[in-house]
């Protein structure tokens, strides 16, 4: 055993030691360094991210484009999240902010929610449903009976055991419980997934709207006249011309109501045929991996965005 350990490479050896009361003090010691270097571990893949996507380094002081004050505002939450911003960043939490803002109407039906997938009660949901976590983006199986519901739970318990703010450094994440949620599948008069209308909102103005479809192949941005505009930051994806959805100033009024307070925050929406849905409040899209384009749309869009008032939170 000993010639083997002086032979093994470094992943022979870890699966040797595994369970055993060595791995245990180098993993404890492994997640107290995680956590001592966390916040200047963060910072410097933050300006690394920034300076790979946009090819300079992130100036200091004044951010003056959009993605400017979107790295600006991840450094920020780094190192202290205001708490409003992290508990609307859990999509539980959130539902209660918006039932008490615009009414309960305008949230899809929660059919369970919990910590421990195994308690999920399979024989009492409809025949198709949604489940999803709280704490984290793009966790969501749409599930239709009869499923492989352990392969449900498997998933379900890999993503309760993930702590998303080590995934891309967004700080909102790094403090929400995870919880498992299955909510009522949504789908238009075409027995489709929804569309999601993604609503750019500045200090409480709309001012964009993003649609992307659910396999997220194809995004379109709209002024709020429903005119196609040249904006894109997703390369190889296709820009259609969709039509102006049923209920637009609707959608418009809630995504304003919603978005009061907030010097930027993205209130993404469902349109079933005119029947409006809340699904989420985005604060720091793609982790900041966009690149706006053409170029002068990142400093059309940091002029529209008040960051002082993320202090004010």
């Amino acid at each position: 055993m000993e010639h083997s350990f002086k032979t093994a490479g470094p992943a022979t050896l870890r699966a040797c030691l595994h369970g055993t009361w060595v791995h245990a003090i180098f993993s404890r010691l492994r997640s107290l360094k995680q956590q001592l270097t966390r916040q200047s571990d963060g910072d410097t893949i933050l300006k690394q991210r920034y300076l790979r996507v946009h090819g300079r380094p992130l100036t200091g002081g004044n951010p003056q484009t959009f993605t400017e004050k979107l790295y600006w505002r991840m450094l920020a939450w780094n190192r202290v999240v205001p708490p409003i911003f992290a508990q609307l960043a859990d999509k539980l939490s959130a539902r209660k902010y918006v039932a008490s803002k615009v009414g309960a109407e305008y949230l899809a039906r929660l059919l369970w929610h919990g910590e421990d997938p195994v308690l999920i009660p399979f024989n009492a949901l409809p025949n198709e449903y949604v489940v999803k976590t709280n704490h984290a983006s793009r966790q969501v199986i749409v599930a239709t009976e009869p499923t492989d519901r352990d392969a449900i739970i498997a998933t379900c318990r890999r993503w309760i055991n993930t702590n998303f703010y080590w995934v891309a450094r967004e700080g909102q994440y790094l403090h929400i419980q995870p919880k498992i949620m299955i909510e009522e599948c949504l789908r238009d008069r075409h027995g489709n997934l929804p569309l999601d209308y993604k609503i750019w909102c500045f200090n409480g103005v709309p001012e964009l709207i993003q649609v992307i479809n659910f396999s997220r192949d194809s995004h379109s941005f709209y002024d709020m006249s429903w005119n196609l505009l040249d904006l894109s930051y997703s390369k190889g994806k296709s820009r259609p011309d969709r039509s102006r959805p049923e209920h637009l100033e609707e959608m418009v009024a809630l995504a304003a109501r919603l978005s009061v307070g907030f010097g930027f925050v993205r209130v993404d929406l469902y349109n079933l045929d005119g029947r409006i849905y809340f699904g989420e409040f985005t604060f720091t899209p793609t982790a900041g991996e966009m690149k706006l384009m053409p170029d002068g749309w990142d400093l059309e869009l940091g002029k529209k965005w008040e960051i002082s008032r993320d202090y004010s939170q």
